[in-house]
């Protein structure tokens, strides 16, 4: 995949949030331990077991945000450059959380996301923009696909020379609004791997990663058509639990020993960027950190959020954090524009309406010359003859083609409306809004398809 260096190296953007005491917490007594302060950029984190005089060890991040931060804040400030690079060709990775998605002033980096790259994408002039979604799972070292229909199957990572690490396998969906990749990312979220435990009743016994790839055409100084690709990796860790703490029991302490052993595999990753003195990246150590290579130390730009408990009970997993994110902050990477790679969907749709086109225009010059070859014929009064059966045959045959390729996306949108009306997960409105959509599609297909049984009927 091309690219044009933009800026030279980049270092991570790491940020720090604290979530509030939550009420099991509060009702078991546990003492607060951390302190933050927003304008400095600071955490300060106490322990609970401190020997007399021991002070607090204190972390400096790009920003932070205290229990009392808004989502939007944290989007504006941190995520929305990040999405804004996605939309213009970089690769972008943030690690962070969905929140909840029916109150705006609550929801996390995804949902507005969403709403970013829509509007956006609404606004723009001269350009032509399409956006794919993708859905995975890292499952006790299992690459799962979460809008597979079949779920029991694992994926396995594959490399490219030129794009780099893949999934081989791996679905994805074109989306024309915000509807649409919220459907995409329910659907996901009903299959991915939770569970309950002391720690977290809502505990992710997996690493999630959705994928949106953004690809954009507009023409160029030089008269031609260019193709930029943005693909952003929104990442969701499952945090470390100490199996002691958990209180769980069957497949609880085998998911959280996985867990731990790639977020290990992770930390060794970022150390090994860090020291300056390591010839040898340890990315292959789990699927974690090989499919994140290109946001760390890579092509990517990224931004990291870590997320902090506040009370005692959390101590040690967030002094882990912390120190994590810490070392995390001195990575560089090295962004480019993606531009013009070969495998985009965008050039495929473009290349298929000018062979379309290009069918059409031959089929109208075959016309034309048909009516001279009969003038000819008609001129000749019996003198002689004319054959026209290799004309004949070649426009039954672009005829036939074309016939066959609207047949199909006929098909195709008939199959997709019937899995919208047998979608249970969609709400009236909702499945009411898709239906309206593709009844459009297949109305516009038809006018098309007269369209095209007119102009054979006119150069016969």
């Amino acid at each position: 995949m091309a690219g044009k260096p933009r800026g030279g190296c980049e270092a991570l953007r790491v940020v720090a949030r604290c979530r509030p005491m939550s009420r099991r917490e509060e009702a078991a007594g546990y003492e607060r331990v951390l302190e933050l302060d927003v304008k400095l950029g600071q955490v300060s984190i106490r322990n609970p077991r401190a020997a007399p005089g021991e002070l607090p060890k204190t972390f400096t991040f790009d920003a932070v945000y205290d229990a009392g931060s808004k989502q939007a804040d944290l989007y504006d400030e941190t995520v929305r450059p990040l999405i804004d690079s996605g939309l213009q060709g970089f690769n972008g990775t943030t690690y962070t959380m969905q929140g909840a998605w029916a109150e705006p002033e609550k929801r996390g980096i995804i949902p507005s996301a969403f709403e970013h790259i829509f509007t956006h994408i609404s606004r723009s002039q001269n350009q032509q923009y399409l956006v794919r979604a993708s859905y995975l799972e890292i499952y006790q070292e299992e690459i799962r696909d979460l809008l597979a229909k079949d779920q029991s199957k694992k994926l396995e990572l594959k490399e490219n020379p030129e794009t780099g690490v893949y999934i081989k396998d791996l679905s994805s969906f074109v989306t024309k609004n915000v509807k649409e990749i919220e459907h995409v990312m329910n659907l996901g979220s009903q299959t991915r791997s939770v569970g309950s435990t002391n720690m977290n009743e809502h505990s992710s016994r997996s690493h999630a990663i959705f994928l949106i790839t953004i690809e954009c055409s507009e023409t160029g100084p030089d008269g031609e058509e260019h193709i930029r690709v943005g693909k952003l990796n929104l990442v969701d860790l499952a945090g470390s639990e100490r199996q002691s703490k958990m209180g769980a029991h069957g497949e609880r302490p085998k998911e959280a020993s996985k867990i731990n052993l790639s977020l290990s595999a992770l930390g060794n990753v970022i150390s090994a960027l860090v020291d300056g003195r390591s010839t040898h990246i340890p990315y292959r150590d789990s699927k974690l950190t090989r499919l994140l290579q290109d946001s760390l130390g890579g092509n990517a730009k990224t931004i990291m959020v870590a997320t902090l408990g506040p009370a005692s009970h959390s101590y040690d997993e967030s002094l882990s954090t912390l120190r994590f994110a810490n070392r995390a902050k001195n990575i560089k990477n090295k962004p480019r524009v993606n531009e013009d790679p070969k495998d985009t969907l965008l050039r495929e749709f473009q290349e298929e309406i000018v062979r379309l086109k290009a069918q059409l225009e031959k089929r109208g010059m075959l016309g034309k010359k048909r009516r001279r070859s009969s003038r000819r014929k008609k001129a000749m009064d019996g003198e002689g003859t004319v054959d026209n059966e290799g004309e004949d045959e070649n426009e039954e045959g672009l005829e036939k083609n074309m016939e066959n390729y609207l047949k199909e996306q006929k098909e195709r949108l008939e199959e997709e409306k019937a899995a919208i009306q047998d979608d249970h997960s969609l709400v009236s409105e909702e499945k009411q809004k898709l239906l309206q959509e593709k009844e459009k599609m297949i109305e516009d297909l038809r006018k098309e398809q007269e369209a095209t049984e007119l102009l054979a009927i006119k150069y016969k």
